[in-house]
């Protein structure tokens, strides 16, 4: 069935419930994982995007800012790598043999290419319920992979999500319940 497993892991609340998930599902399948971070602006404690407007007015000041940006991006680097050999040696402590990698780019697109040339099977992928106006800006990794993949995608929903889902659910499959 699965033999190679892609988890895409960012910096969010769902990152604990994802590789919860994937180590789950990996053992029941006796799969391979491969982590993957990828570094983007618009992580989760990301340094942002640099901005490099004053240089021809103040290049001193520019030089001081571009060298705290890469001080911060290093920093951020570090921390995405920490957090991925953590989760490495849970899924190691498992019994799952692991890999793990960290890009910068477009999450998206970085996940999906990941995917092609590690051969994998299945992406797992969170959803941090992102709709309207934040999703159009900010776009869904999820809904990108979802669409551009070159394996199956299985989208997980973070505890929160879930719990508030199987509440409504709960309420719409017995709405005499909510008047009693």
């Amino acid at each position: 069935m699965y033999h190679k497993i892609l988890v895409a892991l960012d910096r969010s609340a769902t990152r604990s419930p994802v590789a919860e998930k994937a180590i789950s599902l990996a053992q029941a399948l006796e799969a391979n994982l491969m982590l993957v971070h990828v570094l983007s602006a618009y992580d989760t404690d990301s340094p942002g995007l640099p901005v490099r407007a004053y240089h021809s007015y103040y290049p001193i000041l520019d030089s001081v800012a571009w060298d705290t940006y890469q001080q911060r991006w290093s920093t951020y680097e570090q921390q995405g790598l920490e957090e991925l050999r953590h989760t490495a040696e849970a899924a190691e402590a498992a019994g799952l043999s692991t890999e793990f990698t960290q890009a910068a780019g477009d999450p998206g697109r970085v996940i999906c290419d990941v995917a092609k040339s590690w051969g994998a099977d299945l992406i797992l992928v969170g959803h941090r319920g992102r709709s309207g106006l934040s999703e159009f800006l900010l776009g869904s990794v999820s809904n990108y992979v979802m669409h551009h993949a070159p394996c199956s995608v299985l989208v997980v929903h973070g505890d929160k999500v879930t719990a508030a889902q199987d509440s409504n659910e709960a309420t719409e499959s017995h709405p005499m319940s909510a008047a009693s």
